[in-house]
């Protein structure tokens, strides 16, 4: 009888995690690089446009092509295809010597621009798919060496299903981070605490307007590890609409007020290597200049998208971002990550 009781008075007392989150997570020194350092990851890149169609050939293509191993592999993991923690992928991932990142995709499709008839951030929020996120970190547990993760992808763009256009205008950004808060605290109520968080944003709004600024969506720095920043200029062959690396100045500005004792990282960057109006090469090698000049000294990091994917019908206009398909942009990564500053 007494053992029953205190059973009882066990299962009555509040989960730690979920009380109180912690500020920190217990694998952030494992990927933080040493002082004056920067981290060099990549997602090396599928071809059906997913992001979780990766392979070790991938990953071997391209450090054949920049000659060094990343830090990290990022990697989407779409729960429109399995809602479990994707163990296969993130061990090959380690074996090779990276830290998996995971893009924990909460989603019924791949398609973009719509409201998703299942994952909403409300629903989210509230619980519903607490059993399935709950069982996701258990597995990332086991894990036990680090993970980088992030869920929420770009949510400041309206082209992902969590953005506030399909979630409510007036507190969909609010709505967001109430989501993210349930996310990484079941997550580490369940003993995931080898995950490092990344609040990830596209380098500007869009739509630019007050219920969509970025900042409205930060869940916290009592649950954020490091703030991710995306920055694109040509994503296929015919676009016409540049966009200087330069542009991420003013988010870096932005995201040092809202969060000013938080390291970043650029989390993804690249243009089409086939588009005629910037040659890719040159776009690149400006933004790695920045990058490895301590423009930014809370930049921990960064990696390149390096990816194919169809946009249409006609393989002439697929996008094409593969370090591997432009030798001049080969030349210019390989010179880059020699650089002193890119931690080994």
């Amino acid at each position: 009888m007494l053992r029953l009781i205190a059973l009882i008075l066990i299962l009555l007392l509040p989960l730690p995690a979920l009380a109180e989150a912690t500020s920190h997570s217990d694998a952030l020194p494992a990927v933080t690089p040493p002082a004056g350092k920067l981290l060099h990851g990549v997602y090396t890149g599928g071809r059906t446009g997913e992001e979780d169609d990766i392979t070790p050939a991938d990953l071997n293509a391209y450090v054949r092509t920049v000659g060094v191993k990343p830090a990290w592999v990022y990697f989407s993991n779409n729960w429109y295809r399995s809602r479990a923690f994707p163990t296969a992928t993130a061990k090959w991932i380690r074996a090779s010597g990276a830290t998996p990142y995971v893009r924990l995709m909460l989603r019924s499709d791949p398609g973009q621009d719509h409201r998703d008839p299942l994952f909403t951030t409300n629903a989210i929020a509230n619980g519903k798919f607490d059993a399935d996120l709950a069982k996701w970190a258990r597995t990332a547990a086991t894990f036990k060496t680090p993970i980088l993760a992030e869920w929420g992808t770009e949510m400041n763009g309206e082209w992902f299903q969590w953005n506030a256009r399909w979630n409510g205008r007036r507190k969909g950004a609010e709505r967001f981070a109430a989501a993210y808060r349930r996310i990484i605290d079941i997550s580490r109520a369940n003993g995931a605490t080898n995950i490092v968080w990344v609040f990830h944003v596209n380098h500007a709004d869009g739509p630019e307007t007050n219920w969509n600024r970025m900042e409205k969506y930060y869940p916290g720095d009592a649950y954020i590890d490091w703030l991710g920043i995306s920055l694109y200029s040509m994503q296929g062959p015919h676009e016409d609409e540049r966009t200087p690396f330069s542009a991420v100045d003013k988010t870096v500005k932005r995201l040092t007020r809202m969060a000013p004792t938080k390291p970043f990282i650029i989390a993804e960057f690249g243009t089409d290597v086939h588009n005629p109006r910037e040659p890719a090469a040159q776009w690149a090698e400006s933004a790695l200049k920045d990058i490895l000049g301590n423009r930014w000294p809370q930049l921990i990091g960064f990696s390149w998208w390096n990816e194919t994917w169809p946009n249409d019908d006609d393989p002439a206009n697929d996008t094409d971002i593969r370090i591997q398909s432009s030798p001049a942009l080969s030349s210019v990564f390989r010179r880059a990550l020699k650089h002193p500053r890119v931690a080994r």
